[in-house]
């Protein structure tokens, strides 16, 4: 099983674009990957951010490693996806 933690901050306009875009896309991959949310302000988040040097929210760390900062691609999460499964 695949893992996607999902750093998100209360009122971000980002966050709220990616969370879209993950409602679109994550049914194709349904039993084959989790998401986490974390925000960004808990202790948990703050480790996380500091871990994998996250610097605009949202965070998105696929398998332990960091995917992106700052926003998300569709078609660049697909494609990710699609590679791991």
């Amino acid at each position: 099983m695949n893992t996607i933690i999902f750093l998100t901050m209360v009122g971000c306009h980002n966050c709220a674009e990616a969370k879209k875009i993950f409602e679109e896309v994550l049914p194709e991959f349904e039993g084959k990957v989790t998401v986490t949310e974390v925000d960004i302000a808990s202790p948990e988040g703050q480790e996380l951010v500091q871990k994998y040097s996250v610097m605009a929210s949202p965070g998105i760390i696929i398998n332990d490693e960091l995917f992106s900062t700052g926003g998300v691609s569709k078609d660049k999460l697909v494609e990710k996806l699609q590679s791991l499964t």
